[in-house]
C-alpha cells in the first residue's frame, strides 16, 4: 500500500469520535497485554486466603485458589488478545488467498475451491470447532489453528466475488500481458484493491476469534494450566463463583472481553467510510463545506430534521 493510501486510512480512522475512541481503547488494551505482565506478581502464586473480596492490598480480590485476580486479569490479556488478533489475520489471509485464486484462475480450480468453500459454509462452525479441539492437544495455539481451519470460508466467498470483477480491469489485463505470474497478480494487483474490505473483515474475524477462544476455554477445551481470560472464567465457574457471590472473579474478565470487542467494533465505523463510497463522499462534502464557511468567516450550523 502506498504512503498516500496509509494516510487516507489513518485520516478515516481518526476523522470521527467513535473510531478515535476505538483506537484509544484497543491501543490501551494492547499496551496492557504487551507490558502489563511485567508489572504484576506471578498469577500462579498463592498469595492469600481463597475468595477474598477486593481490597487495597488485592485490588480485585483472590480466586478460589487464593491467587491474585488482578494479576491473572493482566497476564491473561496477552494470550487472549494476541491469539485473537493473530487468528483474525490468518483467517483473512487464508480466505483471501483461496478466494483470490478461485476467482482469478477459474476453470476446474475455481470449481474445486468453490465446492470446498461451500462445504465449510454449510457446516456449523462451533460444533466443528468443539469436535476438532477435543481431539487435539489443549492450548491457545491449537485453538487458533482450529478457528482458522473453520473460519476462512466467508472471506473466501467475498474475495472470490470481488476478484471476478477486478480481474476484468485494465491494470490486471496489463499485468497479464506483461507476463507477471498468477500468484503475483493476485497478491500485488488484486488483493491490495480490496484493502478496506479485508481490514473490515479482519476486525470482524478478530472479534469472533476472541469470543470463540474464550468460549472454548470456558467449556474446558483449553489448557487450564495457562492463564488466559477464558481459563479465568473456567476456574470461576468451577469455584461456583456465581452462586457464592464472588463476582470479582469473573466480572473484570468479562468486562475486558467486552471492551476489546467494543473497541474493535468502533474501528469498523472508520472503515465504513472507506468501504462505503456514499459515506466517504458525505464526509468529504461536510469537510469542504465547513472549510468554506470558516474561510468566509461564517459559523457552520448543522440542521437536524424530525
Amino acid at each position: 500500500m502506498s504512503r498516500r493510501g496509509v494516510a487516507r486510512y489513518w485520516e478515516a480512522l481518526t476523522g470521527q469520535r467513535l473510531s478515535r475512541a476505538g483506537l484509544l481503547l484497543v491501543g490501551s488494551l494492547l499496551l496492557l497485554a504487551l507490558f502489563g505482565p511485567l508489572l504484576v506478581t506471578d498469577p500462579h502464586a498463592f498469595v492469600a486466603a481463597p475468595l477474598l473480596a477486593p481490597s487495597a492490598e488485592f485490588w480485585l480480590g483472590t480466586n478460589g485458589a487464593g491467587q491474585d485476580v488482578f494479576a491473572q486479569l493482566v497476564v491473561g490479556a496477552r494470550p487472549t488478545i494476541l491469539v485473537g488478533l493473530a487468528t483474525g489475520f490468518l483467517t483473512i489471509l487464508t480466505g483471501a488467498l483461496i478466494g483470490g485464486t478461485a476467482g482469478f484462475i477459474g476453470g476446474w480450480i475455481d470449481d474445486v475451491l468453490s465446492l470446498l468453500t461451500n462445504v465449510f459454509l454449510v457446516i456449523p462452525g462451533l460444533p466443528l470447532m468443539i469436535i476438532i479441539a477435543t481431539w487435539l492437544p489443549a492450548g491457545p495455539l491449537t485453538l487458533m489453528a482450529v478457528m482458522v481451519f473453520t473460519g476462512w470460508a466467508w472471506t473466501a466467498r467475498i474475495v472470490r466475488a470481488q476478484t471476478l470483477t477486478l480481474s476484468q480491469r485494465d491494470f490486471v489485463q496489463a499485468a497479464i500481458v506483461s507476463g507477471e505470474s498468477r500468484f503475483r497478480i493476485i497478491v500485488a494487483e488484486i488483493l491490495p484493491n480490496m484493502t478496506s474490505l479485508l481490514v473490515s473483515s479482519f476486525i470482524g474475524s478478530s472479534v469472533y476469534a476472541i469470543g470463540a477462544l474464550v468460549g472454548l476455554e470456558f467449556i474446558g477445551l483449553g489448557d487450564s494450566s495457562t492463564v488466559t481470560w477464558g481459563t479465568n472464567l473456567f476456574w470461576a465457574s468451577n469455584d461456583l463463583a456465581l452462586l457464592t457471590g464472588a463476582w470479582w472473579t469473573f466480572v473484570p474478565t468479562g468486562l475486558g472481553i467486552a471492551l476489546i470487542a467494543f473497541g474493535l467494533t468502533l474501528l469498523n465505523f472508520g472503515m465504513d467510510e472507506i468501504t462505503n463510497p456514499r459515506l466517504r463522499s458525505e464526509r468529504i462534502w461536510r469537510q469542504q463545506l465547513r472549510h468554506s464557511q470558516l474561510s468566509a468567516g461564517l459559523t457552520p450550523v448543522e440542521r437536524t430534521h424530525e
